[in-house]
């Protein structure tokens, strides 16, 4: 039984993880883009991608501890 609750709470963190990153990103981007660029609106999991898309792009490559 402990197994099948740590993965209903992976699950869970894991949801809101995700809606504590693609939310406001997806936000911003309604709010700032359409306006200054004529951009489309973005919906969650475009927001998600893009967060993802972003993370990887500007992720520091420098491994080494101090």
């Amino acid at each position: 039984m402990k197994t099948v609750y740590g993965i209903l709470i992976a699950i869970i963190l894991g949801v809101g993880i995700a809606l504590l990153i693609s939310l406001p990103v997806m936000w911003l981007w309604n709010g700032l883009m359409p306006e200054i660029f004529g951009l489309t609106t973005i919906g969650f999991k475009q927001a998600l991608g893009l967060s993802v898309f972003s993370s990887v792009l500007f992720k520091s490559s420098n491994s080494s501890s101090k």
